[in-house]
């Protein structure tokens, strides 16, 4: 087991090594010069050289690359370009609780659904019951998120009124207001994950129910709850453990359309109109921790398999 958590720290090393110089050389192919985005229009081609001069844009991007990964590993990602020039780290370290609140709540929630409707579905193949989570699950995925945000805003929020829209509470001020103001949004993340959960799940539960090991529990007349609960849960969750991996590191950068809708100080926002301004250390900083957070999700995700089912153990050693 050390060797493959030695090989699996090796491996990530190097996959976050590549992350960093592709989210550097991407970044430094954005249209638009830096420094007309930090002087503005209207200089000369002397003061927006110097300005480059300044700001390090004029060497050789290999050495700009190895400058800048060595001041991210001592964890300074530079300033902002844009007034009030505030520090990267900071910025970042602000928005991302607003980012990953949003993908955490949203992801219990539709586990928290999804579990049961496909335990539930699986457990009574092809009967009313399976049909009828299957087509709800087909709805939901055919509604986009940002429709589907708008609908929950216009019931819940505009038409009832029991949730407010464009505010945000943070958790440190008030725990109980933020969870308030933070479950639509989560909701609208949640409805697209739980429609994806259930039928992988509920698919895995199926071809599980199937193995003889389980036929031979039901043929002693073990109740069909604890055999989907204990013999059969653990064993089908593979998938739906690498979706969950995979849908962590994606939300906490692709929020940007609910955190629109919801006028939410989170990741996607700014991203976004960093881009927009012409911030490149913004962008490259903040891209960098999103790619970085989902490299380290799916390595833990990877690990987690030998806790799931032994035999990937013994596959590996």
């Amino acid at each position: 087991m050390s060797r493959r958590l030695a090989l699996r720290l090796g491996e990530l090393v190097a996959v976050l090594l590549l992350v960093s110089f592709g989210v550097f050389m991407m970044v430094s192919l954005m249209p638009g010069d830096p420094a007309v985005a930090v002087l503005g229009e209207g200089h000369t081609p002397a003061e927006y050289a110097a300005k480059r001069a300044e700001l390090g844009l004029d060497g050789n991007v290999f050495a700009r690359y190895v400058d800048w990964l060595g001041n991210a590993l001592t964890g300074d990602l530079g300033r902002s370009l844009v007034p009030p020039n505030s520090d990267v780290v900071h910025r970042v370290l602000t928005a991302l609780p607003v980012s990953v609140e949003l993908a955490g709540l949203g992801l219990l929630m539709a586990l928290v659904l999804a579990i049961p409707l496909a335990m539930w579905s699986a457990s009574h193949e092809g009967g009313l019951v399976d049909r009828a989570i299957g087509a709800s699950m087909f709805a939901i995925l055919s509604v986009p998120s940002f429709l589907g945000g708008l609908l929950l805003i216009a019931i819940f929020a505009n038409g009832l009124g029991w949730f407010p829209r464009a505010q945000w509470v943070r958790f440190g001020d008030s725990p109980l207001d933020n969870l308030y103001h933070a479950f639509l949004p989560a909701l609208t993340i949640a409805l697209m994950e739980l429609a994806l959960f259930t039928r992988v799940l509920r698919n895995d539960l199926l071809v599980t129910l199937h193995e003889d090991y389980i036929l031979a529990a039901r043929a002693k007349g073990m109740p069909p709850l604890r055999i989907l609960l204990r013999d059969a849960l653990r064993p089908s969750s593979f998938s739906l453990v690498t979706l969950l991996g995979i849908s962590m590191g994606r939300l906490i950068g692709s929020t940007v359309i609910v955190e629109y809708l919801f006028a939410l100080p989170g990741m996607g926002s700014l991203v976004i109109k960093s881009a927009n301004n012409g911030d490149f250390p913004m962008v490259q900083g903040a891209v960098l921790l999103i790619a970085a957070i989902y490299v380290v999700i799916n390595a833990g995700i990877d690990l987690s398999y030998g806790y799931l089912d032994p035999r990937t153990r013994r596959a590996h050693a």
